[in-house]
């Protein structure tokens, strides 16, 4: 099969293979007719939508976006804990909750999204907004009475990676 013709039945494959894997966690029962109709769905939905994905993210190290996932489901699993631990313990005058400018480094609009629904989906954190620039997010963090060593984590522990994936 030419370079061409693949590009053109499986315009995004990885979108087709999360559809699929996606699909099949959905139904919750593996069958030889689920994985099917994922597929056809992993192939019509990324077919039916790439006229609308003219500039396709480009990422250079797929690999390292399996552990960049694996990063940030045990920090929303420790957040969590975190969190439940402010809450239940932690007196509402002993919180430190503050506002964070984040300054990015990151550059293409896919990498500063992910960025963003990272530190929303950890428990303590939401992303607030993005600057017009594009060259800062602001961050709310309930219980930050340093906000530099909030900054200071969010850079290094996923704007260092996101830009290894993404850049």
């Amino acid at each position: 099969m030419s370079q061409r013709l693949a590009r053109k039945l499986l315009p995004h494959p990885m979108l087709s293979t999360m559809l699929v894997v996606v699909w099949c966690l959905l139904i919750n029962h593996l069958s030889l007719g689920t994985v099917v109709f994922g597929a056809i769905l992993g192939l019509l939905i990324p077919i039916s939508t790439a006229a609308y994905w003219p500039d396709r993210p480009k990422i250079t190290r797929p690999w390292r976006l399996v552990s960049y996932m694996g990063i940030v489901i045990w920090d929303i699993v420790v957040a969590n804990v975190q969190v439940a631990m402010i809450v239940l313990f932690k007196r509402n005058a002993d919180m430190a909750p503050n506002w964070v400018v984040i300054p990015l480094e990151l550059r293409t609009p896919e990498a500063i999204t992910m960025l963003a629904g990272t530190i929303t989906l950890t428990p303590g954190t939401v992303s607030a907004d993005l600057s017009a620039d594009g060259a800062a997010l602001l961050v709310h963090a309930l219980d930050a009475p340093d906000p530099d060593a909030v900054r200071d984590e969010i850079k290094t522990r996923y704007e260092r990676r996101l830009k290894e994936i993404f850049e």
